[in-house]
């Protein structure tokens, strides 16, 4: 048996009702709850009852899928689940902080919840969209980016790319991809995340992390930006994330080639789960948001059948 990695899901995978049957269930998964509802009153009832349209808003998206990202994590280590390195796409990579220690998780929670505030911000002085280009290997999807005048951000896995950049620019996006050979398809997101239009957003949270206290990891935790385990410089990692690409098809090569071979998705969903079977078929990964799937995953890492 491998490794073990716990990966954090990021915003787009929020959903009603996330997080609640664990909250119900697991005392530790509650107290993540507890906290972030402390920091910032409402989060227990956005994540339970929030409608599509509230969820949707960055400001809010990003605490609740952090506090089910952490509240998740939390209940695999209260069943005796032990990871032995993490990642996160993109704000689940805030997550990932609290769960390597590098912050408190009030520290990370608060820090997520600034980010949230910056990047809406952003969105609004400076608005942008993103699209998923389809279809293309990475050279050519970043030749049609260029033609579009976009900038590509998330490496998700082999044959998706995902860019960003101003709202006319993503427009003629689709049209440049058809002739590639490929496709475009318009994300539904309030910003161009990852892009040079989140150089505000990035200078704000460099500021903001300036009041925290980071700590040496206890167990790897792999960076968005350089697609390698944190070691010195963190708080400037941090803060160049949010207008930088998310490397996240090179994170996920790199963990498999230093010996991961289960990956656990914590967090609302299994997008995460879905872009690690393309990037390897010689890996297993599964999700943990339920008592059901929490069950399912410890069984199978008792019994080795993910092997």
């Amino acid at each position: 048996m491998g490794w073990i990695a716990v990966v954090f899901a990021g915003q787009g995978a929020q959903h009603t009702g996330m997080g609640k049957e664990l909250y119900d269930a697991s005392p530790a998964a509650r107290s993540v709850f507890k906290m972030a509802e402390r920091i910032r009153p409402g989060t227990l009832r956005q994540c339970f009852d929030g409608t599509k349209r509230e969820l949707s808003e960055t400001v809010n998206t990003q605490p609740c899928v952090f506090a089910v990202d952490l509240a998740c994590a939390a209940a695999l280590r209260e069943a005796g689940v032990k990871a032995n390195g993490a990642a996160g796409f993109s704000l689940g990579e805030i997550a990932g902080l609290a769960f390597t220690g590098i912050l408190s998780e009030e520290d990370a929670f608060r820090l997520v919840c600034r980010r949230a505030e910056l990047m809406e911000q952003c969105s609004r002085n400076r608005p942008g969209s993103m699209a998923a280009v389809l279809g293309l290997e990475n050279e050519k999807a970043e030749d049609v980016c260029k033609k579009a005048g976009v900038w590509p951000v998330n490496y998700n896995c082999p044959g998706q790319l995902v860019a960003a950049g101003g709202t006319d620019a993503i427009s003629v996006l689709p049209g440049f991809s058809a002739e590639a050979g490929g496709k475009a398809v318009r994300l539904a997101v309030s910003g161009a995340f990852h892009s040079p239009l989140m150089s505000d957003a990035s200078e704000g949270l460099a500021k903001e992390l300036a009041q925290y206290t980071l700590r040496t990891s206890e167990i790897p935790l792999y960076s968005n930006v350089t697609a390698r385990p944190y070691g010195t410089g963190e708080a400037e990692l941090i803060a160049r994330q949010a207008k930088s690409p998310v490397l996240w098809q090179k994170t996920i090569e790199n963990m498999i080639s230093d010996g991961f071979d289960l990956f656990i998705e914590a967090g609302p969903g299994t997008t995460l789960c879905g872009l690690i079977h393309r990037i390897s078929t010689k890996v297993a990964a599964f999700g943990v948001e339920n008592p059901d799937s929490l069950e399912e995953a410890v069984r199978m890492i008792s019994e080795g059948k993910h092997a």
